[in-house]
């Protein structure tokens, strides 16, 4: 399922426009966005919870020239599925 499949299912579910569906998905988005880029945790119950987590610097190896680099701390999003979602992929 792509982005248009998704936006046609929603309009189709709560009986709307594909351009009002289209329109809550990216607010959708764009809410869990800036959640995520303030450092806050988005649950979804029952679906499941984007967080940030912070990953450390690390050595790494550049396979083409097998030296040693440098990687950087960064945060990365993180995605943990509920349980429903657990059991319905089952």
């Amino acid at each position: 399922m792509n982005r248009q499949d998704l936006v046609t299912k929603i309009a189709e579910d709560a009986d709307i426009t594909k351009k009002a569906a289209n329109a809550a998905l990216n607010s959708v988005i764009e809410g869990v966005t800036l959640a995520l880029e303030k450092g806050e945790k988005v649950s979804l119950v029952g679906f499941g919870t984007f967080k940030t987590t912070e990953r450390g610097a690390r050595i790494g190896v550049n396979p083409q020239t097998k030296k040693q680099i440098e990687i950087p701390a960064r945060r990365v999003p993180v995605f943990k599925a509920g349980k429903k979602l657990k059991e319905a992929v089952k």
